[in-house]
């Protein structure tokens, strides 16, 4: 948004979309999850392992294939509905950006901003492109974000001095 200018719309519904995105994202990876009710997951993830032609000796592949190897009927349920509930959060904000609503605007530079501190630790601590990537784009987020209730704030003062 340039200084002194209404909030675009389009910009707006852009993040809206995004948000959405990341939403429907997340609901498919916890969809993901509930196949794997009832199977042995630590199979599974031998497959999968495999599948991807990675070396099950390795140290991630291992990882992986442990943690698998614990997880329960109930831990699946609980993380699928996490994920249900953190996309039912973005698609409520991307709702409410799409239709204009101050309430996700707020929303969305404070929830963009929650994040910030976590992508400069993992960011300092193994840098990679898609972190890199990830950071900036919500940086510009929540500073569009920031400029957008500020110029709200400085409508609705010039709209109370008249």
């Amino acid at each position: 948004m340039i200084a002194g200018s209404a909030p675009s719309q389009k910009i707006l519904r852009s993040v809206a979309v995004f948000e959405a995105f990341k939403g429907a994202i997340v609901l498919i990876a916890g969809f993901g999850l509930l196949a794997f009710l009832g199977d042995d997951a630590n199979h599974l993830a031998e497959r999968m392992v495999h599948r991807m032609h990675l070396d099950p000796a390795n140290h991630y592949p291992q990882i992986f294939i442990h943690a698998m190897n614990e997880i329960s009927d109930a831990h699946l349920w609980m993380m699928a509905g996490l994920a249900a509930l953190y996309a039912t959060v973005r698609f409520f904000e991307a709702y409410g950006l799409w239709h204009g609503r101050r309430w996700a605007e707020w929303f969305a530079a404070l929830s963009g901003a929650i994040y910030v501190p976590v992508e400069c630790y993992e960011l300092a601590h193994h840098a990679t492109w898609i972190k890199a990537t990830a950071l900036v784009f919500n940086l510009l987020i929540v500073v569009y974000m920031v400029r957008v209730l500020a110029h709200s704030r400085r409508q609705q003062a010039a709209g109370n001095n008249s």
